[in-house]
């Protein structure tokens, strides 16, 4: 019995140390990102990813890194070799789960990627499967703030060209802000970003 209590004693606390140790490296990567050292941190990410294997943040935010470095990036060689890097982590985890609203977002996010990066290469090819990855991510969870700001940014971007009328547009930018508001992260490292974004677009709305 005394074997058996502490075989169960032992294996909680390598639980509890695991726990410890992808905390502590999560931390410590989103710690490097927030100092602007962006492949340190993805390098973070991607080890913790080999490590940890039922997680899907460490992949994701090798994916988030990547995709949001390649939009103030200049050299299209770099910014093909970082959404490259963002769309083989973010794989991984598509292929785990269908049903996670985040990765559509995050996938969305990556398409505009490549149309900033070349909207006159990129535009046609991305378009359409930018609007189908926020339709998803709407349809798995219709009160994401990501989704559904996401989807109302894009296209507020693209209405120069369009001529589409911004006021529906607008209005999706105001609901985002309020479910921003009463958003609630299940853990310490579930996404959160976007509100700063999503209070600019408010601003360009009014003007």
């Amino acid at each position: 019995m005394t074997k058996i209590i502490t075989v169960i004693t032992l294996f909680i606390c390598s639980l509890i140390s695991a726990q410890t140790q992808f905390e502590q490296g999560m931390s410590k990567a989103f710690g490097l990102w927030k100092e602007g050292k962006n492949s340190e941190a993805s390098a973070m990410f991607e080890r913790i990813a080999a490590a940890e294997k039922t997680s899907w943040y460490p992949n994701y935010y090798v994916a988030l890194v990547n995709t949001t470095g390649a939009f103030s990036e200049k050299d299209k060689t770099k910014i093909e070799l970082m959404l490259t890097k963002a769309q083989d982590a973010l794989d991984v985890e598509m292929i785990k789960d269908q049903n996670n609203a985040e990765l559509f977002v995050l996938q969305a996010l990556i398409y505009t990627a490549w149309v900033v990066a070349d909207p006159m290469t990129n535009g046609m090819k991305y378009s359409s499967k930018v609007m189908e990855a926020y339709a998803k991510a709407k349809s798995i969870d219709p009160n994401n703030p990501r989704a559904v700001f996401g989807e109302a940014d894009y296209q507020l971007g693209g209405a120069k060209w369009t001529g589409v009328d911004t006021k529906p547009l607008c209005a999706e930018v105001d609901k985002a802000v309020e479910l921003f508001a009463t958003f609630k992260p299940e853990t310490a490292f579930s996404p959160k970003w976007g509100l700063e974004r999503a209070l600019e677009a408010q601003k360009g709305c009014k003007k």
